[in-house]
């Protein structure tokens, strides 16, 4: 699993007083979740975030921030922000604290009946 280590853990730092939050390994990096919810990860020195398909050209606008294209396809509501857009952790806390909005927000995540 590639990711930038200090970003995980300036993430966690941003997230610190924030409940529900756990850490799962996904698309080949480091995802943070909210009550089950991806709202943002790691990738490389890349930030992976879920600002939501109503603020996607929002979030585009912003330096340094690009479309996730993961698939090979651009994902509306998902953006990269590069290394330069998150030099200052304020900058970083932001993105971080607009994704978790996001997420916890959202309907809570249907439960997966367990296979017979």
């Amino acid at each position: 699993m590639a990711y930038d280590s200090g970003l995980a853990q300036r993430i966690r730092e941003a997230l610190e007083d924030r409940p529900g939050v756990s850490e799962k390994a996904m698309f080949g990096g480091l995802a943070f979740l909210v009550d089950g919810k991806m709202f943002v990860g790691v990738q490389d020195s890349v930030l992976m975030a879920r600002v939501g398909p109503e603020r996607h050209s929002d979030a585009l606008a912003v330096a340094h921030v690009r479309e996730m294209d993961f698939t090979g396809r651009p994902m509306k509501g998902y953006v990269y922000i590069d290394p330069p857009g998150l030099k200052e952790d304020k900058d970083l806390k932001a993105w971080v604290q607009w994704c978790a909005s996001y997420v916890a927000a959202l309907p809570a995540k249907k439960v997966k009946a367990a296979k017979k």
